[in-house]
């Protein structure tokens, strides 16, 4: 007889290879054909509400791994709380307006935006905006994010700019909007204005230069011989030079260099000697900045003044202790000149190039014009040093130019007259990492004003008309009438209309006697149309609300999302948007560094679906500490892959072993389980309360080491190892094996749903092959709440007790392998002496105790003659004498002694006489 048959060899289709990236595609087309999300929305509505509102991504290019981190990460939560008790509806959105369209379009797609008019290129850019979405759409779907990808919000639709409207207007009936001349971050590459969240910064060589000013009236302090020294890294802002800062409080030092008479201030004496080379500098005498005020000077080569002004913003921690002051140029320097009465100038225009209010260099960029200006300054002898630095300078964060400070007249938000409120909120929220509170609240306190317009065409209209005498008109009239146009028309009609069109019919104002307007020109900010969100979508959608209960976004939008979204919640209603604020980190490659394509170094989410599938993609997101910066790599993510075959592995052993297993008639009832069976039991609650716990606290990094090891320490080096000599052996129906079968079986099932929301692919495959699931779906069903199966801690300390001794016994069996004792531990015969009496009880309590140490006798005795000692027991380890069952495997003395089957032991012999019969 060939014993194999007698075998309850595991029995399985569930392939060992997970085949992914063929497969995954396969099953997402299934669950859009059965409407699985919509599914999952009817099974949980009229739960309690759980909303995480996605901050919309730019539609414009494919999908970077930072994207795929960061709506892996969203699909994780949403998941998980669709199956924790909550109704999760999940709408993700786009950002489409902005200058990177504008771009792709006349550079990309070579459309020449000087034939069409401002109405024509709009549509254009709203065209390729939405061939992006949908590009965009379909990859992150291909990542198995699920939500209502039919009915995205998308900025540019008429609802969301009406909605945006109604925001603008709300603030600006507050009295927080206004339009002023202040210098802004200004964008030459982009020609347009910026605000503070769309500044990044990078290092820059700049000309360093210090520059002496001639005093022409001392105001009676000074001789009028002396010279102010300034410094300056902007060579290029001294033509609109209008004075020289001081603080009032700094002392300050007439010095004898040279044969010059010099003012610096005294702090900072030493080092401007040092860096002048001047040699033995006398002091001749000493004055408080505040004795100098309103002390003339003269520019350096124009013939004008350069007031001495007083001002708090000077510090000695640079330069001279005397600030060179532009108010077009500089945001101090304009407050401190309109305290004095002097205008700001500012002789750029909106390319970066010099007007004609800075002769000699008409028509030069800024930039290049630094080389003429310091030639011009030593050939009037005022430049005393030039040399060149490295140093952190203001990019635009979309062109990667450098910006500059230009004095423009824009609209602003006045942050400043809300400040307090925001940051009261701000200490409110919940923040993952808890120093994102730190970073946004200290942006906060420090901002004054937003500036809100951009000099640009695609987005949207700031909604603001004009009277004859240039008053700007915003009334809560103008602005409902406006929201209707642009939600039944869009803002196009904004520039395909004339003013008096777009206004209320019979709109009358005394800032237009003869009933002329004209509309601003100016779009907003595109902060301020994603910052918007909150309104257009959270109050804007039947299934959602505001607060949400999270964002989540890269850590670049503290000065972004998180800071706009923010901004304008709480100007509108006093309240901050969201209840909880998650960061990630960004992604690096697996040294460390930004990727890069001259490195050579990206890795494309595109790519690693088509090597991998999604599920490994997802399960290496699980696995890292995504708060920080995390990286990724080939080596990485075969790592990772290790895991996911561990798991799967896994699944595939615990699946062949319930074939024959009907949860329904064949399950064994939790207080009949066998000892070892019920500690497996308690063991998966463990797993499960600490899963649940990590999901909970927005961490699955946990969740991937835990599960791992749970799948590598307990099941497959003991549970899945012991169990194979009762689950093939003993009989189909033995009690021992339905038990098993029955812990397997609860294993399987609980497994399977606290990965469903990190490997929703592979989870709905196992869930496929488990016999008698409750639902259709994995995604259909609740996570597992732990439950209690030890009525006291007697039996788990027993069963934590024995998993000691098993190190032990397990550490004697590898040095007898070593020492060529044995080979295989069934090979082996145990002799264990307990060494205290809470082992020696526990073990005299440990039935089969041969099985679960695999080996084929295991006796506890008193004492054992050349038995190594470990910490619990010791332990010697022998050849075992018998013969080796051809059945189990098992060495046996009883090997032989049924006559009808001798290559049997006698407990196989009986197995199969009882169950089997043969041929004759």
């Amino acid at each position: 007889m060939d014993y194999k048959e007698t075998l309850l060899m595991p029995k399985t289709e569930f392939p060992m290879r997970g085949n992914l990236p063929n497969k995954e595609p396969l099953r997402r087309k299934e669950w859009d054909e059965t409407n699985l999300y919509e599914k999952s929305l009817e099974r949980t509505k009229g739960r309690p509400l759980f909303i995480l509102h996605d901050g919309p991504p730019y539609a414009n290019g494919d999908l970077h791994i930072g994207h795929a981190l960061n709506k892996i990460l969203k699909d994780f939560i949403t998941r998980y709380k669709s199956m924790a008790g909550y109704h999760a509806p999940y709408i993700p959105g786009w950002d489409t307006h902005g200058l990177p369209i504008e771009t792709a379009l006349t550079k990309k797609k070579k459309v020449d935006r000087k034939k069409m008019s401002v109405a024509e290129f709009r549509e254009k850019c709203a065209q390729y905006a939405m061939g992006q979405v949908d590009n965009q759409r379909s990859q992150f779907k291909e990542l198995g994010v699920r939500g209502d990808w039919d009915h995205p919000y998308i900025t540019l639709t008429k609802d969301y700019e009406a909605a945006q409207i109604r925001v603008f207007g709300e603030m600006a009936k507050k009295g927080y909007i206004y339009k002023g001349l202040k210098p802004v971050y200004w964008s030459p590459s982009s020609e347009s204005a910026l605000a503070e969240a769309e500044i990044e910064y990078h290092d820059k060589r700049s000309p360093s230069i210090y520059v002496a000013f001639h005093v022409t009236d001392g105001k009676g302090l000074l001789d009028g011989d002396e010279k102010f020294i300034i410094w300056t890294t902007t060579p290029w802002t001294i033509p609109a030079n209008l004075g020289i800062s001081l603080h009032p409080d700094l002392e300050y030092a007439v010095v004898a260099a040279s044969g010059e008479k010099y003012v610096v201030a005294h702090d900072l004496l030493e080092a401007v000697a040092e860096e002048l080379e001047w040699e033995d500098p006398e002091v001749v005498k000493t004055f408080k900045g505040q004795e100098a005020d309103k002390i003339v000077t003269r520019h350096p080569f124009y013939d004008r003044d350069s007031l001495v002004m007083l001002g708090d913003h000077v510090t000695t921690d640079a330069g001279t202790g005397c600030v060179h002051t532009a108010p077009g140029h500089g945001e101090d320097d304009f407050y401190v000149c309109r305290r004095y009465g002097i205008d700001a100038l500012c002789p750029v225009d909106e390319k970066g190039v010099f007007t004609d209010e800075a002769p000699g260099f008409e028509g030069e960029f800024y930039d290049t014009a630094n080389k003429a200006i310091t030639e011009k300054l030593e050939e009037v002898g005022a430049l005393l040093k030039l040399k060149f630095i490295i140093h952190s300078y203001p990019h635009d964060w979309r062109t990667k130019k450098p910006t500059i400070f230009r004095a423009t007249s824009q609209w602003f938000a006045s942050i400043k007259d809300f400040r307090q409120d925001i940051l009261d909120e701000i200490k409110r929220i919940n923040w993952y990492p808890n120093w994102g509170e730190t970073r946004l609240y200290n942006m906060v306190r420090d901002r004054e004003d937003w500036c809100i317009s951009r000099q640009r065409t695609w987005g949207v209209p700031i909604p603001v008309f004009y009277g004859e005498d240039r008053t700007p008109i915003i009334t809560d009239e103008t602005i409902e009438h406006v929201s209707k146009l642009f939600s039944e028309h869009g803002s196009n009609v904004w520039f395909e209309w004339d003013a008096k069109e777009l206004l209320p019919e019979g709109f009358t104002s005394e800032h237009s006697p003869n009933g002329k307007f004209t509309k601003e020109t100016d779009i907003m900010d595109v902060w301020f149309d994603s910052g918007s969100s909150h309104e257009a979508v959270l109050m804007g959608r039947e299934d959602h609300r505001r607060p949400a209960d999270v964002y989540l976004e890269g850590s670049d939008q503290y000065r972004g999302w998180f800071n706009s979204s923010l901004s304008t919640a709480v100007a509108v209603t006093g309240k901050a948007p969201y209840e909880n604020v998650i960061s990630h980190g960004f992604v690096l490659d697996g040294d460390g560094r930004k990727m890069s394509k001259s490195l050579g170094n990206v890795i494309l989410p595109s790519k690693t679906l088509k090597q991998l599938g999604a599920d490994i993609l997802r399960l290496w997101v699980s696995s890292v500490d995504y708060q920080a910066d995390v990286r990724i790599s080939n080596d990485i993510l075969k790592q990772v892959s290790e895991t996911y075959r561990k798991i799967r592995n896994t699944f595939r052993f615990m699946l062949a072993n319930i074939a024959d297993f009907d949860p329904a008639k064949d399950r064994i009832a939790d207080a009949d389980l066998e000892d070892v069976d019920r500690y497996m039991l308690h063991r998966l609650q463990g797993l499960i309360s600490s899963v649940r716990e990590s999901y909970d606290k927005f961490e699955y990094s946990p969740i991937y080491h835990q599960v791992h090891n749970f799948c590598s320490v307990d099941l497959s080096s003991f549970y899945l190892d012991f169990a194979k000599d009762i689950l093939y052996i003993e009989a189909a129906d033995d009690h021992r094996r339905r038990s098993i079968q029955t812990v397997y079986y609860d294993i399987l099932t609980s497994l399977v749903k606290v990965l469903t929301p990190i490997v929703p692919h592979t989870a709905e495959e196992v869930w496929g092959y488990i016999p008698g699931t409750e639902a259709e779906y994995v995604q259909l069903t609740d996570i597992p709440e732990p439950k209690k199966v030890f009525e006291n801690n007697e039996a788990l300390e027993k069963w934590d007790h024995f998993m000691k001794v098993r190190d032990d016994v397990l550490k004697a069996l590898e040095e007898a392998r070593n020492g060529k004792v044995i080979g295989k531990s069934l090979e082996a015969k145990l002799t264990i002496v307990a060494k205290d009496e809470k082992t020696k009880a526990v073990l005299a309590q440990i039935p089969h105790l041969h099985q679960l140490l695999i080996v084929s006798h295991a006796d506890v005795t008193d004492n054992a003659d050349g038995a190594t000692e470990y910490r619990y027991v010791d332990v010697k380890v022998e050849k075992h004498p018998g013969e080796k069952c051809e059945r189990c495997w098992v060495a046996s003395e009883t090997v032989g002694e049924d006559k009808e089957h001798p290559e049997l032991c006698t407990r196989c012999a009986d197995i199969v006489k009882k169950h089997y019969t043969t041929a004759e």
